[in-house]
């Protein structure tokens, strides 16, 4: 095999060699944009999820407060009726 014979393969292995990286790149870049593409979307997921989930941390205060309404309204109640208890003995005494 001369010089120029071994010179041509060389270039032409040389060349093949240059295509299939560039074939590849292009592969690995294609995957990137697609994969930013779904990580966007995850992201706007993700916002959304936590605005619409802003407030849940507020619910156990508002349970709390629920609760001692409850008690204080309980509390009336049983005032309330001793009350009338005690007016409805006092007019069977009159």
């Amino acid at each position: 095999m001369d010089s120029i014979t071994l010179w041509t393969w060389s270039l032409i292995a040389g060349g093949a060699v240059i295509v299939i990286v560039a074939v590849l790149l292009l592969a690995i870049l294609a995957t990137a944009r697609r994969i930013d593409t779904h990580a966007q979307a995850v992201w706007q997921a993700g916002k959304n999820i936590a605005g619409n989930t802003v407030s849940i941390w507020m619910l156990n205060r508002t349970n709390q407060v629920a609760r001692d309404i409850l008690t204080t309204a309980r509390s009336i109640d049983a005032t309330t009726q001793s009350l009338a208890e005690k007016l409805g003995s006092n007019r069977g005494e009159t």
